[in-house]
């Protein structure tokens, strides 16, 4: 039987979403954090910390923009060797989108409130790093450092960023003003929060697939992910055809390339995504992973 291949777009799909979630950090920076003088989160905040220091000294307008792209440079390198290449590249290209249209969007007041501009300003901001984080990349800067971390402690990406961003509060309270420094941590609160609704990696679901191409979908699962499967015979209620339902556990992280790599060799087959409270028995770290991946390349050679 011939199986409809299923062929979307993957590297077309994943630039859109890195020029909108560089949009939307963008916007929340113009329009929102800049002018109440509230900062972002990572990089960005200490790219609007450095551009706000600099400007007497250096008689420049805001240039946030500029320098959000300069110090993701070292960040960049470190991702290339710790989360590897493909990471690394979307992530790269989400700050290099994000600082085009900080350069390009002119700052814009629309509210005079700065706990209003907080709150939106970082609610924007989540949905551009939860996106971004959701199709497997970061919007670069201290999300680098962040997912390092949380590969290392399987804890919320989200609480990890809240912990790298101290430093912006404590400079901003005593380099600009302390009022500041309390609504960017209203913004930073919001944006964690955000970030944890929209990507949950932490959390663990189960896929249940039904598929007529049992020993296809497998292989096609295995070559991105090493998850147990449990098989067991199924039959169509309506059809009346016999088929296999795959059983899953995963994380929300892993979902997307779950997804991918079974409807790449099966178009009809049906995934049904249900909530898994706890795991108890071996379930495997990304890095765990990659090293299985790793000694299995090599007995292969």
């Amino acid at each position: 039987m011939k199986i409809t291949t299923y062929q979307p777009n993957d590297m077309l799909k994943r630039i859109m979403v890195a020029l909108i979630a560089g949009l939307l950090a963008a916007v929340a920076l113009n329009f929102f954090l800049i002018p109440a003088k509230v900062f972002q989160a990572g990089l960005s905040g200490v790219s609007q910390l450095t551009s706000l220091l600099l400007q007497p000294v250096l008689h420049t307008g805001d240039i946030t923009g500029w320098l959000i792209l300069l110090f993701n440079i070292p960040l960049g390198i470190l991702g290339w060797f710790k989360l590897g290449r493909e990471f690394t590249f979307y992530s790269i290209l989400t700050a290099i989108f994000l600082s085009i249209f900080t350069v390009i969007i002119p700052v814009h007041t629309f509210s005079t409130n700065p706990l209003m501009n907080g709150i939106f300003g970082g609610v924007l901001t989540g949905l551009g790093v939860g996106l971004a984080l959701r199709y497997g990349f970061s919007t670069g800067g201290f999300d680098i450092i962040s997912l390092v971390l949380a590969k290392t402690t399987g804890k919320a990406v989200g609480s990890l960023m809240f912990l790298t961003n101290l430093a912006i509060i404590l400079v901003a309270g005593f380099a600009i003003q302390w009022e500041s420094a309390l609504y960017t941590i209203i913004s930073i609160y919001c944006m964690t929060r955000v970030v944890d609704s929209v990507h949950t990696s932490h959390q663990k679901i189960t896929a249940m697939i039904v598929t007529s191409h049992a020993d296809e979908v497998i292989a096609a699962i295995n070559e991105q992910l090493i998850r147990g499967i449990t098989v067991t015979n199924s039959w169509g209620g309506y059809t009346k055809q016999q088929n296999n339902t795959l059983w899953i556990v995963i994380t929300r992280y892993e979902l997307y390339d779950l997804t991918q790599a079974t409807l790449s060799v099966d178009s009809t087959a049906f995934i049904n995504i249900m909530n898994t409270i706890d795991v108890v028995g071996e379930f495997l770290t990304n890095d765990q992973q990659a090293e299985r991946k790793r000694l299995m390349q090599t007995d292969k050679q």
